[in-house]
């Protein structure tokens, strides 16, 4: 078996853009960050995405991205917190990726996420709402084949974890 993409999944704040980037570096390949591919397609914000077309559009969107990104050579891909809860997309990717849960508590996230205005499914309380999202959602970050606890991580340590499980396992 060839190299195989590498998959991050998990709650926003778990550090899958920060870490993903640092870790295609590691990899020498490239980031596909799934929300700013969006982002570029469609010329909307996420939240503009949300608020104009809705949820189930935006996971669409998110979906035909994946593939795309999946169709192309191996690379580091990092889709949306809610990606990896949308029914088959797992299982879709699974050939063709190393499937990679880097876990946090809503606490930590919360906090990692203090600034950021632009996360149209935490708004009102972040803590509140990521520990709906990780009740909600848990079952299927667990589907991935590894996971990297990343709470008291730094993204350059999560990164480096998750290179190792890239060339044991994905043929890095």
């Amino acid at each position: 078996m060839g190299r195989r993409h590498i998959v991050l999944v998990g709650l926003p704040g778990a550090g899958k853009s920060s870490a993903g980037r640092i870790l295609a570096g590691l990899l020498e390949t490239s980031l596909v960050d799934l929300d700013d591919t969006i982002v570029r397609e469609t010329g909307l914000s996420i939240p503009e995405l949300f608020a104009g077309r809705g949820e189930p559009a935006f996971r669409d969107l998110e979906r035909a991205a994946m593939r795309r990104a999946l169709a192309e050579e191996p690379h580091v891909i990092a889709p949306g917190g809610g990606w990896a809860a949308q029914p088959g997309n797992i299982e879709d990717a699974e050939p063709r990726a190393l499937l990679v849960y880097l876990s946090v508590t809503p606490e930590v996230a919360a906090a990692r996420l203090a600034e950021d205005r632009d996360r149209p499914l935490l708004q009102g309380d972040p803590y509140r709402r990521l520990e709906q999202l990780l009740h909600e959602r848990e079952r299927c970050y667990r589907l991935a084949g590894f996971e990297v606890v990343t709470d008291a991580m730094t993204p350059n340590r999560v990164a480096e974890a998750t290179a190792v499980l890239a060339r044991t396992y994905a043929g890095w």
